[in-house]
């Protein structure tokens, strides 16, 4: 390796991975914020959130490797050229390709790399990731007995506390209701005083109840005593063990989140989209037949129908007797026929674009298997010229530039999504329209970055003002 790739090298690699670090840390930060609610609050240990976080830290490379690709681009022919270092590569007589080509390599690999993350990686994140998140947010917070309230998170049991003590164990005028056999309020004990606590790791709940009454109704009392009436039982100290399954994290089946877009590689799609492909022609097809069945001619012209008509002879007293034995005339029997096929129209017309906006998602999906890994090398081609031509390194303008093209990034990529989703472009077209763009811009940016455009410096602009002054000025001499 030459010297020039392992000067480029060595100021493209050190700001590549702080930023994708960052990055990656700032969309964790931003999943956290957005369920901080059903996240935490609940004792599920740290492995869970590490677990999770590392999940969704994958899930975010897509969105974070084309953005440090770029940044770091910008960053590195920025201090390159804010240090004179390109100018004298320049001047040595190495161009601009040749000074590009070790972080171009690094792009491809890179592209390759995530086309591989993107197909088989990144499904597998997907449903690991998202699979529990669901389970971590369906899982009901620790045990938080408020005062006054009554608390039924507890499967079977009702509990209120009117006064509960500074040490969370000690409590006052305790009521439980017990649902454990789905009888009602038959069964109800009152306690003056209780201790709650916790046993076998925080498997169960004990409540260690003090001078109390328990009441149960429908009791066993004997042959002699009415079944219907209440048993009452009096004690000084008594114990209620409850259950704290569930609190704990039941896992769910992962193929419950199977069969959406994301979770699919491009093989999957592929097939998905032909199953997709099929049902529609099935839901035409048999929509066809079975309306076939309420036209008489078919591709017949009106005046040939009517004469058809009028030279038959076996069609009148079949109305005339349809007239006799009916309540309904024929033109009712029509209309009646004419509603029912509207409403099977309809019926089709809901379903098929239910299929077809299916098939337009994996269709988009799969492309932006590719998509995705091109974007890295459309990031390239515009940060690479661009931050030769801005001659800024640091983290203050390269970030605001990088920052501005991943928007335009995002912004293209969900309205290509839209049109595409909803028939005004052509799907092709609109999976690939934010690269497309970027590309043309990238390259564009690329052709004054050979000619050593001044676009961004003052000066540039300075002696454009001071052309156009001129010219203005001979122009009112003239006349």
């Amino acid at each position: 390796m030459r010297k020039i790739d392992k000067l480029v090298l060595k100021a493209f690699l050190g700001p590549f991975f702080l930023t994708l670090l960052v990055v990656i840390f700032i969309f964790l930060l931003r999943l956290v914020l957005f369920y901080f609610a059903d996240l935490f609050g609940k004792d599920l240990g740290a492995f869970v959130y590490v677990e999770l976080f590392f999940y969704f830290s994958l899930i975010t490379i897509p969105l974070a490797m084309p953005l440090s690709v770029l940044l770091s681009s910008l960053m590195t022919f920025g201090k390159l050229g804010e240090n004179f270092e390109l100018t004298a590569l320049k001047s040595a007589g190495i161009s601009i390709f040749r000074i590009m080509r070790p972080i171009l390599t690094v792009s491809i690999f890179l592209s390759l790399f995530m086309f591989w993350f993107m197909n088989v990686a990144l499904p597998w994140a997907n449903i690991k990731g998202w699979s529990l998140l669901y389970d971590i947010k369906t899982t009901k917070t620790t045990l938080n007995i408020k005062e006054g309230i009554f608390y039924m998170d507890l499967t079977g049991y009702s509990i209120k506390v009117g006064k509960k003590y500074p040490d969370n164990k000690t409590l006052k005028n305790l009521i439980i209701y017990d649902h454990t056999h789905n009888d009602g309020n038959r069964h109800v004990t009152l306690a003056d005083s209780a201790l709650m606590y916790t046993i076998m790791n925080k498997r169960y709940l004990v409540f260690e109840l003090f001078n109390g009454k328990d009441y149960l109704e429908d009791a066993e009392q004997g042959s002699a005593v009415n079944p219907t009436e209440l048993a009452v039982h009096e004690f000084k100290k008594s114990k209620v063990v409850m259950s704290l399954a569930v609190f704990d994290l039941h896992k769910t089946d992962e193929q419950q989140f199977a069969h959406h877009e994301i979770m699919r590689n491009n093989n999957q799609l592929a097939d998905d989209a032909d199953s997709l492909i099929n049902k529609i022609s099935e839901v035409k097809i048999g929509f066809l037949k079975s309306a076939a069945t309420n036209f008489l001619y078919y591709m017949t012209p009106v005046k040939q129908t009517l004469q058809f008509f009028k030279k038959t002879d076996w069609i009148m007293p079949r109305l005339q007797k349809g007239y006799k034995d009916s309540k309904s005339s024929p033109y009712d029997m029509a209309g009646q026929q004419a509603k029912n096929m509207i409403s099977t129209a309809q019926t089709n017309k809901i379903l098929l674009e239910d299929f077809e906006t299916k098939l337009n998602k994996t269709n988009l999906e799969w492309h932006h298997k590719f998509t995705n890994a091109m974007s890295i090398l459309v990031m390239f081609l515009i940060g690479a010229p661009l931050g030769a031509i801005i001659k800024k390194g640091g983290f203050g303008v390269p970030v605001v530039v990088a920052v501005s093209f991943f928007i335009l990034m995002y912004i293209l990529t969900q309205q290509g999504d839209k049109m595409a989703k909803e028939g005004a472009l052509v799907l092709q077209v609109g999976a690939w329209l934010a690269n497309l763009i970027l590309a043309i811009i990238g390259a564009y940016f690329l052709k004054i970055s050979l000619a050593d455009s001044r676009l961004f410096e003052t000066d540039f602009y300075k002696v454009v003002w001071d052309r156009v002054r001129t010219r203005l000025g001979r122009t009112k001499t003239a006349e």
